[in-house]
This record gives structure tokens, sequence and C-alpha cells, in this order.
């Protein structure tokens, strides 16, 4: 279980370093792919594998179904943790991300995110200011 956010540093070679606390769930590698709302996705393996049959069973018929794939699949990179505890991220997913120095990870339950510290900043309070809101939608799902 991912929990909390740490400030790491990304190096000029695009190499991160994760939580010392989020390594004993990686030990199998990681899958790194783009995430919603402008961050990265890091899923542990075996979760990554139980997604992507979710999403392979989805149907092809279906435009949204495809897309997501495409995005999911197309701009994923499997690895493994370094003797560090570091991972490399690739340029185009970094860039997407818009992850230059400083990153913010955060640990959430079955996968982290990556985030560039100024979006996670505007996300946050974000949050902060609608969290009513939000609670209340999230009772309409049972929450």
């Amino acid at each position: 279980m991912f929990l909390g956010h740490y400030v790491h540093a990304i190096d000029d070679k695009g190499r991160l370093t994760l939580p010392a606390k989020f390594r004993p769930g990686l030990e199998a590698g990681v899958v790194v792919t783009l995430g919603l709302d402008g961050c990265l996705f890091v899923f542990p393996r075996g979760t990554w594998e139980a997604l992507a049959t979710r999403i392979e069973a989805l149907p092809i018929t279906n435009p949204d179904a495809r897309t997501f794939a495409r995005l999911m699949f197309a701009n994923a990179d499997d690895m493994e943790l370094d003797r560090q505890g570091r991972i490399l991220i690739p340029a185009f997913l970094r860039s997407y991300a818009k992850l230059d120095t400083d990153v913010i990870v955060t640990g959430l339950h079955s996968r982290i995110e990556l985030w560039n510290p100024t979006q996670w900043q505007a996300l946050q309070a974000m949050a902060l200011e609608r969290s009513a809101l939000i609670a209340e939608h999230l009772k309409e799902l049972g929450i």
C-alpha cells in the first residue's frame, strides 16, 4: 500500500529515486504510463497486469475503450528499480508531466503518481476548496 507524498529530485539523465517506503512493493518492477490530470502513473507490475487485463476486456468496438487502451499501452514503459531505488523516466513521459527537477511522488494505495510541483499544489488547492462538494458527490457513490 502506497501512502503519502514526497519531494524527490529527478537527475539530468531522467532518473528518479522512489521513496524507500514504497520500494518493498516494487521488487517485481514497475510500469510507468500517462496518468490523468497531467501526472504519470507508476504501477507495480502485478497491479499493471490486472489493469491491462481489464482494459483488454473492453469492447474494441467502443471508441473510448480504444482511445483509453492506446493512451495507456502505447505510452507505457516497464522497468526495474536499480540498486539505489531509481527508475529511468523516458523523455516523452517527463515532457508530458512537465517533470524537470523536483517531482512530487504520491502514494495512492495501489499506484504511485508523479507530479510537477506547481501542478500538484494547484490540484491540492482546488481539492481543498471543493472538498465539501467532492464529499457530497462521493456520498452518492457509497463512500
